[in-house]
C-alpha cells in the first residue's frame, strides 16, 4: 500500500475522516495497523483533510467519512486484517454508494 495509491482513490468531495477504535482490543488490530501504515502518507498527500482518530476501550472499530453537503458513510471494520481494512477504506473514500 502506498500513499499515492490510497490518495488516488479519495473522492474530491471528501471533507473529513473519523476513526474510532479500541486501544488494545484484538478486534481493532487490523484498523490500528492500517492507521499506523497509512496515516503519515494520507496527511502528507492531503494536509487540509481533517483525520480524527479516537481511541476508547471497548468501542466498535469503524471509519466514518463525511462528504460535501453533509453526507456521511460509515464502515465497521471489527476483526478485519489490514488488507481488508484497506480495501473497505478505498471503497468508502471513493464516495461510492
Amino acid at each position: 500500500m502506498t500513499a499515492r495509491a490510497l490518495s488516488s482513490s479519495i473522492s474530491k468531495g471528501l471533507r473529513e475522516l473519523r476513526v474510532h477504535m479500541s486501544q488494545g482490543s484484538a478486534s481493532s488490530k487490523g484498523l490500528r495497523d492500517f492507521i499506523v501504515q497509512a496515516y503519515p502518507g494520507l496527511k502528507q498527500a492531503h494536509p487540509g483533510l481533517p483525520i480524527l482518530i479516537r481511541e476508547a476501550s471497548g468501542v466498535e472499530s469503524r471509519i466514518i467519512a463525511r462528504f460535501e453537503h453533509g453526507r456521511e458513510r460509515k464502515i465497521v471494520v471489527d476483526d478485519l486484517t489490514v488488507g481488508d481494512v484497506e480495501q473497505r477504506f478505498r471503497t468508502l473514500v471513493a464516495g461510492e454508494k
